[in-house]
């Protein structure tokens, strides 16, 4: 009978503590009022997680000028490889400050697209591509051209056309619509 007892008032204890684990405060619903309009704030596809990058302004306004940010708002998914300013600071000032006309949006739609392809890749994928490739490993971009991928250790490095190599600083930083990896060079098609 004591056992009896014993499990009834374990049952008990445990549907008391059940309940009132399952009820908030309204400070502690206010936090997780206040957490859940947070994510739902942030930006979700692609153009707009680059766009919430503070590194990468300057090719956020070459997307926009160029024109393919809402081509490629809601398509995909995409792989995109992005410069941060610092790497568009490394050009020179005049072609820079030429390119980033709106006169040129041919050729910022090109270089933009050089820097997307199609589907979601990972590192993780990207290191296994080059892997199982021999140690390269091409990624077909969506301007064309293609993009070589190696590694220099367990840095993932992507040559252009024109041989312009970029090392992978920042990756798989996800979206709805796709991942982005933000490289140190601007990668320009051949």
């Amino acid at each position: 009978m004591r056992t009896l007892s014993k499990i009834f008032l374990a049952t008990a204890a445990l549907a008391t503590i059940s309940a009132c684990s399952s009820e908030m405060s309204e400070e502690e619903q206010a936090i997780y009022d206040k957490r859940v309009a947070e994510e739902q704030s942030k930006p979700t596809n692609l153009t707009a997680v680059v766009q919430d990058q503070e590194e990468l302004t300057t090719a956020s306004t070459m997307v926009g000028l160029s024109g393919i940010a809402e081509e490629l708002k809601d398509d995909g998914p995409f792989t995109a490889f992005t410069a941060t300013n610092d790497a568009f600071n490394k050009m020179d000032a005049d072609e820079l400050s030429s390119l980033m006309s709106a006169d040129n949006k041919a050729e910022l739609a090109k270089i933009a697209k050089y820097g997307l392809a199609e589907g979601t890749m990972s590192s993780a994928d990207l290191a296994k591509a080059i892997t199982d490739g021999g140690g390269a490993a091409n990624i077909t971009t969506l301007q064309g051209g293609v993009i070589k991928a190696s590694m220099d250790g367990d840095k993932i490095v992507l040559e252009d056309g024109a041989g312009n190599k970029a090392m992978v600083i920042k990756a798989d930083i996800p979206s709805s619509n796709g991942v982005l990896h933000i490289i140190d060079t601007v990668l320009m098609p051949g």
